[in-house]
């Protein structure tokens, strides 16, 4: 199935990588880029063709839009012509509706818009896709298994792709900011940096691993852990007494209406 990459960046050579890794013949991969020379230097590194946008898109079934939301209508209008009757367009731009994309791309064209996260690069993204008014069922099972060689995929109706953006889309930033915090409380408390780093992150994977594995609600794990008058009851009144939890939630609501306002506006 050829695919056409359009956007050289971290998505875009994050999601080809995948892909080279998962046994997709190289060459049935042609990347683009505004700039040339990048779409170059990771076209060399993962063994696949580059290509003008146009041309590239011209010889895909199934074209990726992985370029900034401000760059989105530019190359979509460079395209347009050369888009198969029959592809299908993913776009992986923040703010980018299918609407967007459906009004500038001919009369049809099934387009599925997808919000994905960093952990792509370790093949542990979080990615929501949100069909567009042409894309049939056959069609989003084909975004799926793209988007699933980089993690998992969760299919929702675009009225909630804002909320997306806030939770998993902006929230590695969130735990990697807590993360730090944790880090430097270890230092602060006597311990080397690095030991510090090693005990904050097996910490938090094993976490993760224990919310996902055991299916129990992080409450239920969280009062196993708070021993009543232990030390976990003292930090957890701590983060209360700091209003941690209502910051969490004014974060999560600022970065869902940024992302509102981020969406290019319809002439």
């Amino acid at each position: 199935m050829p695919i056409a990459l359009l956007g050289a960046g971290v998505m875009g050579s994050t999601l080809a990588a995948a892909l080279i890794r998962s046994g997709h013949d190289p060459a049935d991969l042609v990347l683009s880029d505004r700039v040339t020379a990048r779409a170059e230097q990771v076209a060399a590194q993962h063994g696949t063709r580059h290509d003008a946008p146009a041309a590239a898109a011209a010889a895909a079934d199934v074209v990726v839009l992985a370029v900034k939301p401000q760059d989105m209508a530019a190359l979509v209008a460079e395209i347009r012509d050369q888009v198969r009757p029959d592809a299908l367009v993913v776009s992986i731009a923040a703010g980018i509706t299918t609407e967007f994309l459906e009004r500038r791309l001919p009369e049809g064209t099934s387009v599925v818009r997808v919000m994905p996260n960093t952990p792509a690069l370790v093949d542990q993204g979080m990615s929501a896709m949100s069909p567009g008014r042409h894309c049939t069922p056959e069609q989003v099972e084909r975004a799926r298994a793209l988007m699933e060689h980089v993690g998992r995929v969760v299919v929702l109706d675009e009225g909630h792709q804002d909320a997306v953006t806030a939770i998993s889309g902006s929230g590695p930033s969130y735990i990697f900011y807590v993360v730090e915090a944790m880090i430097e409380a270890g230092v602060l408390l006597g311990l080397p940096r690095d030991t510090s780093t090693e005990l904050v992150v097996q910490t938090l994977y094993g976490a993760a691993t224990m919310i996902r594995e055991t299916g129990t609600h992080p409450t239920v794990l969280r009062e196993q852990v708070s021993s009543p008058g232990g030390t976990s009851v003292a930090a957890l009144r701590a983060l209360e007494d700091h209003k941690v939890r209502a910051a969490f939630l004014t974060a999560m609501e600022a970065a869902a209406r940024r992302s509102h306002e981020l969406s290019p506006r319809e002439e």
